[in-house]
């Protein structure tokens, strides 16, 4: 039996972990630490620093090289063949390290409900025959870190909020009916598609790290500095992962 526990980390900075996921890492048997490229070196790092502040005995760590999606294919059957890449190297590196079973731990940035397909690439190792049980420890996501480091609440009085992804919002637009919309896995300005008017934006880049860049207000205004900022910060570090939180205007205005 794999015990697999999947557990949130938040954006990086080791204060976001709970006290649960403390004890769910130190409880492990192994520790898999993936490597996503020379480029985002200081993800691995970043997990790196939060084993060695918070591990308190010896736990066995590996760092395995994760595999990179196919960004020149269609995108559902990239993501697929990507996914199953990615549970092939899980199950390698359980094979190789824990082949009587025990307890496994995977770090996850926020937490592996929100926006992470780790669950799904565990169910495949399921799917796959494997005697696994999955464990979420929740953590942190970055649009709590949003709006906590612009100290605005998520919602406003007695409205919803619709999460959804940068992909989406190119390709239909500001959805209807939405008065709040927290965007998502933006891989580049999507917001440049819709008209500004009565429009405001929160945004944010590397939340909780050393690095955090924040920026708000008209869309009109603060988009194009957003985007010439983004586009800096990801020339400076090679990666960038940012969120946003657009609010529309009520028809009373308000």
């Amino acid at each position: 039996m794999i015990d697999l526990h999947l557990i949130g980390i938040g954006t990086g900075n080791p204060d976001h972990l709970t006290a649960e996921a403390i004890r769910a890492m130190n409880g492990a048997d192994l520790i898999l630490l993936p490597r996503k490229g020379r480029a985002k070196s200081d993800l691995i790092d970043l997990r790196r620093a939060i084993c060695a502040e918070v591990l308190t005995g010896p736990v066995w760590i590996v760092e395995f090289d994760l595999p990179v999606r196919d960004a020149d294919a269609v995108y559902l059957d990239a993501v697929n063949d990507w996914h199953a890449a990615i549970a092939a190297a899980w199950a390698t590196q359980i094979a190789m390290h824990l082949p009587d079973g025990g307890r496994l731990a995977l770090l996850v940035w926020g937490d592996p409900s929100l926006y992470d397909s780790s669950l799904r690439i565990a169910g495949r190792l399921k799917d796959g025959g494997m005697d696994i049980r999955v464990r979420v420890v929740p953590g942190i996501t970055s649009i709590q870190a949003l709006t906590a480091a612009h100290a605005i609440p998520l919602s406003p009085l007695a409205g919803p909020v619709t999460v959804t992804t940068g992909r989406m919002l190119r390709t239909h637009g500001w959805p209807d009916g939405a008065d709040t919309l927290v965007i998502m896995l933006d891989s580049g300005c999507a917001f440049e598609v819709l008209e500004p008017e009565g429009i405001t934006i929160w945004w944010g880049a590397y939340l909780g790290m050393a690095q955090e860049a924040l920026d708000q207000g008209p869309l009109a205004e603060a988009g194009p500095r957003i985007a010439a900022h983004r586009a800096e910060l990801r020339a400076r570090h090679g990666w960038i992962m940012d969120v946003y939180l657009m609010r529309r205007e009520q028809i009373d205005g308000s």
